[in-house]
């Protein structure tokens, strides 16, 4: 656990680095999108890996992890949006925005390391494509709870899927990873 620990800390550095980056760039103009906008982001990028696992042929010369780092990245950012709502402006500095960013890791990581001491890091037998799976059901889940307005009968919230998402992707990263 005590790796599993430091690869994850290792991955968030670098999605929240490219975070910071693209807040420098663009400020927090991602702080107008609803969350089903949110929602559809990370779909798109779950089914480009999808695509890029069973195609052979690649018309853009990007790999797996961009997209996995956007997973990260578009559920932090709907984590922060569901906290915040949605803005009219931009209304958040690279500073404000980041601190945002480092509770919503704080929880999804201990969230992690919960479900990783239960599950025994069974996750370390799957495969990536497998997490890619679980990531698109977690989208469809997301999307139902968004087109019942928010409500669930008996099932957890949008927040612990995007949780889940961010983990999932993070353990596809670290897989990826040891691979290389």
């Amino acid at each position: 656990m005590k790796n599993t620990s430091k690869e994850y800390d290792a991955i968030i550095a670098t999605c929240r680095e490219l975070f910071v980056k693209k807040m420098k760039d663009y400020g927090s103009a991602w702080r107008i999108l609803r969350l089903p906008s949110l929602t559809d982001q990370i779909f798109i990028k779950a089914q480009r890996i999808r695509s890029l696992q069973e195609n052979e042929v690649r018309k853009v010369d990007e790999d797996e992890s961009s997209e996995f780092i956007g997973i990260i990245n578009y559920s932090i950012m709907a984590l922060i949006q569901l906290e915040l709502g949605v803005a009219e402006q931009p209304d958040l500095d690279t500073a404000r925005a980041t601190e945002y960013y480092d509770a919503k890791v704080k929880s999804t990581k201990a969230l992690m390391e919960d479900k990783n001491h239960d599950y025994g890091e069974a996750w370390r037998d799957m495969r990536v494509s497998s997490l890619t799976d679980l990531i698109l059901q977690k989208i469809l889940r997301v999307k139902q709870i968004e087109d019942n307005k928010g409500k669930t009968i008996v099932s957890e919230g949008i927040d612990a899927n995007y949780q889940d998402m961010i983990n999932y992707a993070i353990f596809a990263l670290i897989l990826i990873q040891s691979k290389s």
